[in-house]
């Protein structure tokens, strides 16, 4: 629900969550979203307050909302972790959230021990039902394991374009248990059939790269290897999405479902405005078979090695 937040076309509050309960209707029943996403937190109590009245309770037991706390770098205390958490649980309409997915900007500042030391403390009094992390690198989730800190995910860029979660990463989750659950597995649409064959070079001659996350991933192309060679990518996986009858997008989340340690995958919603049911429902029937997965993986692998390009997950917020 990043795309609430502003840049992706005005959200209007009932048609947004008209949109909510129509993804979670056909059995997409969770929602991501983070305390600086704009309304996302206030539509989420919106429409599970509809989803309480207007469903069944059985129904209810299948919706989540992992929401992200994104703090300042200011003392974590108990007081001022508790405080934040309640106007989440408060916004959401929740006695306990689901997940708390926890970002931290500055690796310098050791607080982010403290903060999840003190959320801990609210899981286990029942505030909280699981503790997360978001654009954390392999190092730093080392040591939070090592203070015992009991995370079930990180959630991680991760796409054909970006397999860095898969060098360093994938590993201690395996060791360790924590699941990745991944963003940008689409790229903001870019890995789509809407920019097969284009030439965004020329000015108005191709689809226009005009919200943030077109933009954001753009960048990210650009660094793998330019769009010339993000062409080649595109038609390999239309290769695959034809022999299957399923699109670009489809294939694209479904091979990052199946690395290692990756728990799930998160796919942007412009609620209201566009909707992705089909091609979201098809990933769960779609089986990539050996040709396939070796077809997407050369084409992944002519690109540079982002990890050496930007650094492990989560530096690309991190850079000077």
């Amino acid at each position: 629900m990043w795309q609430t937040s502003g840049g992706w076309g005005r959200i209007e509050r009932d048609g947004a969550v008209d949109a909510m309960l129509r993804y979670a209707d056909s059995g997409l029943t969770t929602f991501d979203m983070a305390d600086i996403y704009g309304p996302a937190e206030d539509l989420y109590g919106i429409f599970i307050n509809r989803v309480r009245r207007e469903r069944p309770p059985e129904f209810l037991e299948k919706v989540r909302g992992l929401t992200k706390w994104v703090p300042p770098p200011v003392k974590m205390t108990r007081s001022f972790v508790s405080d934040s958490i309640n106007v989440s649980r408060k916004r959401m309409d929740v006695d306990s959230l689901d997940m708390l997915q926890f970002h931290w900007w500055d690796y310098s500042n050791p607080g982010y021990l403290d903060a999840l030391k003190h959320l801990t403390d609210l899981k286990d009094e029942g505030k909280i039902k699981t503790v997360a992390l978001t654009n954390f690198d392999t190092e730093r989730l080392q040591i939070i394991l090592e203070n015992e800190i009991p995370v079930v995910s990180n959630q991680v860029q991760h796409s054909i374009v970006d397999m860095r979660p898969q060098q360093r990463m994938a590993e201690l989750c395996q060791l360790s248990g924590v699941k990745l659950i991944t963003y940008g597995t689409v790229m903001g649409g870019l890995l789509s059939e809407k920019f097969l064959d284009t030439n965004i070079s020329i000015p108005f001659a191709g689809p226009a790269l005009n919200t943030p996350s077109l933009q954001k991933y753009k960048r990210m192309i650009d660094a793998w290897g330019g769009w010339g060679l993000f062409q080649g990518l595109l038609r390999s996986l239309k290769q695959v999405a034809n022999k299957h009858g399923v699109s670009i997008p489809t294939v694209s989340v479904k091979y990052i479902l199946d690395q290692p340690a990756v728990g799930g995958s998160m796919v942007g919603v412009r609620l209201g405005l566009s909707d992705h049911v089909e091609d979201c429902n098809a990933i769960f029937s779609l089986v990539l078979d050996e040709d396939d997965v070796n077809s997407i993986r050369e084409a992944s692998a002519k690109g540079k090695d982002l990890l050496k390009v930007i650094g492990d997950c989560g530096d690309e917020y991190r850079r000077a």
